[in-house]
């Protein structure tokens, strides 16, 4: 059977739709990617913002009127959420976050899924175009945790996505072992609340466990944590780094959403000022050459202009890599909706402004530092660039790299020592030392 696999919003549902793939085509079933016809289209919906929910409408009107006559899946927090708004566009069946993960056996179940080849290749896709998504990234993410028990004001994930829970180590492990099986050479580990893994379980060690586990008993080169509430770590959970500083990589995004204590407390957060930069001492003295990346909301309700620039000083403090900045917006459903004052756009958009010009300086000298080092970089993607290609890659600590090779040089899916010579506007500029 072909399908068609989409997503959108967060890291988790692409790591979601990317364990579907691997289902079906290890069921047998043909994925197919932009463009080509499907049989089914399954849709991972977001809804984290008035935004999000608006265009993951537009997708599924989008794919209804372009498939009459294929077989629509909408899952994801906007189904979760809005499931009689999904029901009127046309969707023919709707999964509750809470089936999500077993979306493909329910299909087969219900006798949708037709047409498989009952000896399916170990890897009939390939790293040219891994599971026929439109990401191109060789990366696997894998989702470990779902749900949160945090209550964040402005977020609407823990009510779409239920109480916090984990999975099985063991379980983990085979599937990034089947990974590795298959050539995958970089893990992401990704959750909701990724921090509180095993907390469901009364472990408060519970990702600490995951991560030794995993370097203990599979051949992974790479692995990478997603998002980390910073009130989830203890000093000691930076050790790790100090035995596995090939593997386990020095990268960690650390969401703060305000430097300022005031607003930190009407959001709800868990930490202040002092915790955070605490904590970020210890990380970068344990861990070499470490890139730490942040969510900043900007124009909170009742965010004064000394409160914001509280926020904008300590976030240039505390010098991180990359800055991820959203500008507010009123969530339905979440009691940051209801606060007074809410902030005027124009003012919200000129703190933008001013954030994301603080994000471009700290962005710059961060990676301003590491050329003329020699640096292992994951190859990905290509594009034509005069008579040969130009490839982009990643770091290990998350920087994206470009470099320009004859058009016969093949680095997909390799990692390779390479010598950083300049910076673009976007990335450092390589040179392959080995290969």
């Amino acid at each position: 059977m072909r399908i068609h696999l989409d997503s959108m919003g967060c890291r988790l549902n692409i790591s979601e739709i990317e364990t579907m793939a691997r289902d079906f085509v290890n069921a047998g079933h043909r994925i197919v990617g932009p463009g080509e016809v499907a049989d089914l289209y399954i849709f991972n919906t977001c809804t984290v913002t008035q935004k999000a929910a608006r265009s993951s409408r537009q997708l599924i009107r989008q794919l209804r009127r372009a498939n009459p006559q294929a077989i629509l899946v909408v899952t994801g927090c906007y189904a979760q959420l809005s499931a009689d708004e999904v029901k009127e566009l046309g969707v023919d069946i709707i999964v509750t976050n809470e089936q999500k993960d077993q979306l493909p056996k329910l299909l087969a179940e219900q006798g949708i899924l037709h047409d498989a080849d009952p000896i399916p290749p170990l890897d009939p896709l390939g790293f040219e175009n891994p599971m026929g998504l439109s990401c191109e990234h060789t990366r696997a993410f894998v989702k470990v945790q779902d749900g949160c028990n945090q209550r964040c004001t402005f977020c609407i994930v823990t009510v779409a996505r239920g109480a916090g829970r984990s999975r099985p180590i063991a379980e983990v492990v085979a599937e990034v072992n089947r990974l590795v099986e298959i050539g995958y050479q970089e893990v992401i580990l990704s959750g909701v609340h990724l921090g509180s893994f095993g907390h469901d379980w009364h472990d408060p060690l519970g990702l600490h466990k995951l991560i030794q586990t995993l370097l203990a008993e599979t051949n992974l080169p790479r692995l990478r944590l997603s998002s980390l509430e910073p009130w989830d770590l203890q000093p000691d959970f930076f050790e790790m780094w100090q035995t596995q500083t090939a593997r386990l990589l020095p990268h960690l995004h650390l969401p703060l959403q305000s430097g300022c204590n005031a607003t930190l407390r009407r959001m709800g957060r868990r930490t202040t000022q002092a915790d955070f930069s605490r904590l970020i001492d210890i990380a970068r003295a344990n861990i070499p050459d470490l890139s730490i990346t942040t969510d900043i909301i900007v124009g909170f309700p009742g965010e004064t202009e000394a409160e914001f620039a509280e926020s904008l000083a300590f976030v240039e403090k505390m010098a991180f890599s990359k800055l991820h900045i959203f500008r507010y917006s009123p969530r339905v459903g979440t009691v940051a909706a209801t606060m007074k004052p809410q902030i005027v756009t124009t003012v919200a958009q000129e703190r933008s402004r001013q954030m994301h010009l603080l994000g471009a300086k700290l962005e710059h000298d961060f990676r301003q530092q590491f050329v003329g080092r020699t640096m292992s970089v994951l190859w990905e993607n290509k594009e034509p660039c005069g008579y040969g290609l130009q490839w982009s890659g990643f770091t290990d600590n998350y920087l994206r790299v470009v470099t320009e090779t004859p058009s016969e040089i093949y680095l997909r899916n390799s990692i390779i020592e390479t010598a950083i010579i300049g910076l673009t506007p976007a990335a450092l500029r390589g040179k392959i030392v080995s290969s």
